[in-house]
């Protein structure tokens, strides 16, 4: 007879089906804490399972990742469906861009993944591919409109934002968790065709605070390097 860990016998479809439920949701709170290169070990852990069982349901990062945010991701893209059949195309963009972020905010894991790229996740795939498609739609009416800048591209607005984007965690832990709205609100103001001048939310970062964001940044940027290492 086949056995398990430790000499155990394979674990029912049942018990099969809620180890496979601990670990997504295991996954889902050390992403959001850690980021997405948290060790899968630590999952494991909270999970109150073994790594081969981890293994056994999920055979890699891209997997677990997947399985844990297909369904935010598909949130994500509903958002854009309504910004796109709005009828007023900066309306649209503003809101869509601060729905954006504060999903950004709210979830570490989730700005990692929606911040860079992860090779292997197919709802990722998906998502960047919808996020692309409304930010041309919009771009698009708001030239036709007169209220967007005619210069800007999709790409500026798509590397503005990832830049932006991956700031936030950093924010919001020096300052506010409101504090991406002040640089967001400076972002859509230099895309508008005719900038307004109007009062800016959030306090500016003290000198301080922008201190432990620049701070913040590195240690995550040398996390990642390590994380990198064979």
């Amino acid at each position: 007879m086949t056995t398990g860990e430790q000499g155990t016998p394979p674990p029912s479809r049942r018990d099969a089906r809620r180890n496979r439920e601990l670990l997504v949701e295991a996954a889902r709170e050390v992403f959001g804490e850690q980021g997405l290169e948290a060790p899968l070990d630590v999952i494991a852990r909270r999970a109150g399972v073994g790594n081969a069982t981890l293994y056994r349901h999920f055979p890699n990062r891209a997997a677990i990742v997947d399985a844990v945010f297909r369904d935010p991701l598909a949130d994500t893209m509903a958002i854009g469906e309504r910004a796109r059949t709005a009828p007023d195309a900066w309306a649209a963009l503003t809101g869509y861009l601060d729905a954006v972020f504060t999903v950004l905010a709210a979830d570490r894991g989730t700005n990692d993944l929606m911040t860079t790229r992860i090779q292997g996740v197919e709802s990722l795939d998906s998502v960047h591919a919808h996020n692309r498609r409304t930010l041309e739609s919009l771009l698009e009416r708001g030239q036709a409109e007169g209220s967007l800048r005619s210069d800007v591209t999709v790409e500026d607005v798509l590397f503005t934002l990832a830049a932006l984007g991956r700031t936030v965690p950093a924010l919001t832990e020096a300052a506010s968790a409101e504090a991406w709205r002040r640089p967001l609100a400076l972002l859509l103001d230099g895309l508008r065709a005719a900038p307004a001048v109007s009062s800016l939310p959030e306090p500016a970062l003290t000198t301080i605070q922008l201190q432990a964001v620049l701070g913040e940044l590195g240690a995550q940027r040398s996390a990642g390097q390590r994380a990198g290492k064979p």
